[in-house]
């Protein structure tokens, strides 16, 4: 055997060492989590690009095997402005919601029960799991009413969550399903109505008692200087969360999310991640690393 065999076995040997000592690390993470429900929330850019949402579904997958109830929520923003320009509805926004009139309910209900939400469930399935996928409308999973913005600004077919139907998911969990859901209510009428996502994440969340709510977005986390990728906060307090909004550090369309991130909190969920989704694996990194990628907010 000359010195260059002898050097890859050495260099191999040397990552199975470290896959091994990363599969250690995991273990006490792991074990934590067994039994309990993560919701996770994904959209944005994380849902673009091919390679970032095979690890995405993979991540999940693992999830489910190593015992662990994952729930998915999912958005589909890009993909629904990319089929209202097509249909030349113009997109319009409302301190980060989405203003939807019928024309664009129509567009939201097709593209995000229609395509994304059976293309998610497809995907997992692949992976050797079970995922079933849901709009709110389907056994009254997620009942509504109309959304009053406090500002007086009518935004048409936006939902206020009023009721989740908890005992459906459960059911599911147990039966080793991973439940994908839209985001899309119904009022009692039937009347479907656009939900942000966020929103429907942590009200699933807070209500089923979940272990961990983890948003995937589009930046690092929560920063002190938002165009700053150096003042990432890796742990924060609602209250410091609060003074943020307070002085504008945290503003636009990153107040919905975080104000679902203090709901979840205030109604029990023991801790809320947001994180990079468009990094390869982030819900791996994130709950099954010592360090993590992103912010996790605590009471």
């Amino acid at each position: 055997m000359n010195n260059d065999t002898l050097y890859q076995n050495d260099e191999i040997m040397t990552q199975l060492i470290e896959r091994a000592n990363i599969l250690c690390e995991a273990l006490p993470y792991i074990k934590a989590l067994s039994g309990k429900t993560v919701v996770i929330k994904y959209g944005g850019n994380a849902m673009l690009k091919e390679s970032i949402i095979n690890t995405i579904m993979e991540d999940i997958a693992m999830l489910k095997i190593v015992g662990v109830n994952p729930i998915l929520v999912h958005g589909g923003g890009p993909e629904i402005n990319a089929y209202l320009k097509k249909l030349n509805i113009e997109s319009k926004f409302h301190n980060g919601l989405r203003v939807t009139d019928q024309q664009t309910m129509d567009v939201v209900q097709m593209v995000m029960s229609g395509k994304i939400n059976k293309d998610i469930t497809s995907r997992i399935n692949l992976l050797g799991v079970k995922a079933i996928g849901l709009s709110g409308k389907d056994a009254q999973l997620i009942e509504v009413k109309k959304y009053n913005s406090p500002d007086g600004v009518d935004l048409g077919q936006v939902g206020e969550i009023i009721n989740i139907n908890t005992s459906l998911l459960e059911k599911l969990c147990n039966d080793e399903f991973i439940p994908v859901i839209a985001g899309i209510g119904a009022d009692n009428q039937g009347q479907a109505y656009n939900i942000n996502a966020d929103t429907v994440a942590a009200e699933i969340a807070a209500r089923i008692n979940a272990e961990k709510l983890i948003f995937l977005t589009d930046i690092d986390g929560i920063r002190e200087d938002a165009d700053d990728p150096s003042t990432l906060i890796s742990v924060i307090s609602v209250n410091q969360i609060k003074e943020m909004i307070t002085n504008g550090k945290i503003n636009g369309g990153m107040i919905p999310k975080v104000m679902s991130c203090i709901k979840a909190i205030e109604q029990g969920v023991s801790k809320v991640h947001i994180i990079n989704g468009t990094t390869p694996h982030p819900i791996l990194l994130e709950i099954f690393t010592d360090k993590g990628i992103g912010t996790m907010v605590t009471k």
